[in-house]
């Protein structure tokens, strides 16, 4: 099995249990033990505990030492009583190997020549009182102690780099305006604002933490805006993240990207450049997480103009399992469309190598010239609200691809709305799909490959055909075309499901539930809850309108539709 982390977090999947040893499966096993759900295979959620010690309440502190700039002067310094901390005009440099203490930090005044530099053994607390520190030749706060570091931010403080970092040492790293060999751990009320010309914004060798509840403003025109190499965590406050250089990140991480609440907004405009380093092309992203993405809560907005750019991407999988995700990814493709060439870049909204399960939430995500979420394993929606919408398949998988429960609208404007490389199974929820017409269908099932589409629950709408041979377990029916712009309700019973049609799409309308639902074209939708960007009303009402004839539905090449092969009682189990 492949590590993902060994941190002071503990990862399980559903009711599995922990411990600080646990380490995350590369997929060829079940993980952890978790139980499948409603047939689902695998561990459709997964728990992401942090450690309580990130709690600044639970560190006593020894001592603390003041610090204040002078940019008229030298820095002063109070409560020192171990002469740990060595002044040079105002670079700052405090020594703590040599004694247990614990200390709090507590750095104000301005600087526009000076850096705060640490050595500790120890847990330590940087208190931000309405500092303001520019370092011309490298990090402003440089912390090269590997202990947990609590940075409090008190007030309005700032800090930036210059183009070029030429004070490190040799055997020091240096990364960023704000540099941590060990955790950083971020709380209080006031906001910190960080400006990067040289390197990334804040990084951390081992992980970076916000909590409640700091606003904390990044922005790099030369590195990463915020990174931690063992995870990045948001609990709390208000994080944004801007990153305009080529192949850089909003936020990154060499392995967990985790949010449990709070507020994040990131916008990275850099594009797609060659790395000399790893001798590869990259792309810039608005959120990078090599090997799992969790998001529990908060908001989290992405928003990416570069050429070839992604919004959230990662080499694992990625769990949605509450919270509200928003992406909006506007750049081209670098290279070649569609090409596999390791030059070409395609500018996605969410794409993961790994396997993607949703389950709770809201997870909108928009591309304007290539998928609007991919995953080159597999996909499992059971829960939550999904909105895709893109040039090429707004949702896409390599492998099998699910749908047991929720709202999913799956919207495109060149190809196929939802497509499968495996087989794809419609068997709850609310789906809404458009096929740009054509050649492109509404559901794309990869049966040139052996594999099927099978509709055996859920309430379905769809503006374009299904794919050829689809097994349908559950009635399909279809009208012979459809109005523009136009709300049609779809009822089965006492529901009631509002659809808005777009300016394009597929030929032709099928819609598909447990009986023959009525259809009407011309609605007038009421209460209930506003979906899919608009496009959709769920458990409301509708008036007006006026009776659509639907027919069965054959699913192509006389296979399919109720009586037909793949109708009633044929419909196919989970064959993966």
């Amino acid at each position: 099995m492949k590590k993902i982390f060994l941190l002071p977090f503990c990862v399980l999947a559903a009711c599995a249990g922990c411990s600080k040893d646990n380490i995350f499966n590369d997929g060829s096993e079940e993980l952890y033990g978790g139980g499948s759900t409603s047939g689902v295979t695998g561990a459709t959620t997964i728990a992401v505990s942090t450690d309580e010690e990130d709690l600044i309440s639970r560190t006593n502190f020894d001592r603390t030492i003041s610090i204040t700039f002078n940019d008229g002067g030298a820095a002063s310094v109070s409560g020192d009583a171990n002469g740990i901390v060595k002044v040079n005009g105002n670079q700052v440099t405090a020594d703590n190997t040599a004694t247990s203490e614990k200390v709090k930090y507590e750095l104000s005044g301005s600087t526009s020549n000076g850096f705060f530099k640490l050595y500790s053994n120890n847990k330590q607390a940087i208190v931000l009182n309405s500092v303001s520190i520019t370092n011309p030749g490298g990090a402003a706060i440089n912390n090269q102690g590997k202990k947990r570091c609590f940075v409090v931010v008190n007030g309005s403080s700032t800090l930036a780099d210059g183009s070029s970092y030429t004070q490190t040492p040799e055997n020091e790293d240096e990364k960023a305006v704000f540099f941590s060999e060990g955790q950083l751990i971020f709380s209080g009320e006031g906001t910190l604002t960080v400006t990067a010309k040289g390197k990334s914004g804040i990084t951390s060798d081992d992980y970076l933490h916000f909590m409640a509840s700091p606003t904390v403003k990044v922005t790099s025109s030369a590195g990463h805006a915020v990174r931690g190499k063992d995870a990045v965590i948001v609990s709390d406050g208000v994080l944004e993240a801007i990153a305009t250089k080529a192949m850089k990140k909003g936020v990154a991480s060499d392995s967990l990207v985790l949010f449990n609440g709070g507020k994040t907004t990131i916008a990275v405009s850099g594009g797609t450049a060659y790395d000399d380093d790893d001798q590869e092309y990259k792309a810039s992203a608005g959120v990078k997480a090599d090997q799992l993405f969790v998001m529990n809560a908060g908001t989290l907005t992405v928003t990416s103009s570069g050429s070839g750019g992604k919004g959230i991407s990662g080499d694992g999988p990625a769990y949605f399992q509450g919270g509200s995700v928003n992406v909006t990814v506007t750049g081209s493709n670098y290279g070649q469309s569609n090409s596999s060439s390791d030059s070409s870049k395609s500018a996605k909204g969410i794409k993961f190598d790994g396997d993607i399960y949703i389950s709770g939430g809201s997870v909108s995500a928009k591309a304007s010239n290539h998928e609007g979420i991919e995953s080159k394993g597999k996909i499992e929606i059971t829960g939550g609200s999904v909105y895709a919408q893109s040039k090429d398949d707004a949702i896409n998988s390599a492998g099998m691809l699910a749908i047991t429960g929720g709202s999913v609208c799956a919207y495109s404007t060149g190809n196929d709305g939802i497509d499968a490389n495996g087989n794809l199974y419609i068997e709850g929820g609310v789906v809404y799909a458009i096929g740009s017409g054509g050649a492109e269908n509404a559901i794309d099932a990869n049966t040139e490959g052996g594999f099927r589409l099978y509709v055996n629950g859920g309430v379905l709408f769809t503006l374009g055909i299904l794919e050829n041979g689809a097994q349908l377990s559950q009635n399909c029916y279809q009208a012979s075309s459809w109005s523009k712009n136009t709300w049609y309700s779809l009822s089965v019973g006492n529901d009631t499901w509002c659809f808005k049609t777009p300016s394009g799409g597929g030929t032709g309308l099928v819609v598909s539930a447990s009986s023959q639902p009525t259809l009407l074209s011309g609605v007038t939708p009421s209460g209930g809850t506003s979906v899919f960007d608009g496009m959709g009303v769920l458990e409301g009402s509708a008036s007006g309108g006026t009776a659509v004839s639907l027919s069965t539905y054959s699913s192509g090449s006389g296979m399919g539709g109720p009586g037909g092969m793949g109708g009633p009682g044929m419909g196919g189990g989970r064959g993966w």
